[in-house]
């Protein structure tokens, strides 16, 4: 995806975001749901099922700055929630969080990868954290389990074959050779993540936020199918889902058929 080289030199450089930027502080937010859709269903990722996350996050970064300046006194940042240039899971492998798997989400040995990783950079110099190890060790299974082969060596993604970039970035017909591919998702994937051992111990959040709507968890694929645009403002506001929009997840549904 090429917009991923824009502002390059940002991301390599926080003090191009953060005037005299002496510290990134990561932080990772669980997002892992209680209750998974029906299983008669298409599927959409797990990260969208509550409100998008950028809104949820940005306001607890807020008050983490809030409470260092108020403990600590002046101090400068911004907070970032993959809406920047900034290496999200670089910053937090380095920062000891995880490691950076065969899938090229950020993998930890407590929790899994299902969470979103934040930022703070802040013009305050810190006692830095350190990386931890890699443990995919010899596991395949990431790769082996894509439909689409977007895997194309471990630990390289190619994102324009990954099936979240046909359903959500994608904004033209998807393409006829992906039919049969798509594993019933019509908006984003997690196949890469639902077979990694390391999600067997994915906990449930904690964040009222990110609960559903109970409608989304008992539509069927004929629900999915005779979706209304009003039927889909009700149980999507504030969704994640709002970025392909109602045609988008038609277009979506209708290419699953």
């Amino acid at each position: 995806m090429s917009y991923m080289e824009n502002n390059f030199d940002k991301r390599l450089d926080p003090t191009l975001l953060v005037d005299d930027a002496k510290s990134v502080v990561s932080l990772l937010l669980n997002y892992y749901p209680e209750q998974l859709q029906n299983p008669d269903s298409y599927k959409i990722s797990k990260y969208a099922y509550g409100q998008d996350y950028h809104s949820v996050i940005k306001d607890k970064l807020k008050e983490l700055l809030f409470s260092i300046q108020s403990t600590i006194g002046e101090v400068s940042g911004r907070a970032f929630v993959d809406s920047a240039p900034v290496l999200d899971k670089a910053w937090a492998a380095k920062g000891g969080l995880g490691w950076i798997g065969k899938n090229s989400n950020l993998l930890t040995q407590k929790v899994g990868s299902f969470y979103f990783i934040a930022e703070l950079i802040i013009d305050l110099a810190l006692d830095y954290d350190h990386a931890t190890t890699d443990h995919c060790g010899s596991c395949t299974a990431c790769l082996d389990a894509c439909p689409t082969e977007a895997i194309v060596a471990p630990y390289v993604v190619d994102g324009s074959k990954c099936i979240s970039y046909f359903t959500i970035e994608l904004k033209e017909n998807i393409p006829a050779e992906m039919k049969g591919k798509f594993d019933e998702w019509a908006f984003g994937c997690d196949i890469c993540q639902d077979v990694c051992p390391w999600n067997k111990f994915s906990k449930p959040h904690n964040e009222p936020l990110f609960n559903p709507n109970p409608d989304l968890l008992s539509m069927s694929k004929k629900d999915w199918e005779e979706i209304t645009e009003e039927i889909f403002k009700a149980v999507f506001k504030d969704s994640p889902l709002k970025r392909t929009k109602f045609q988008g997840l038609k277009r979506n549904v209708d290419f699953l058929k």
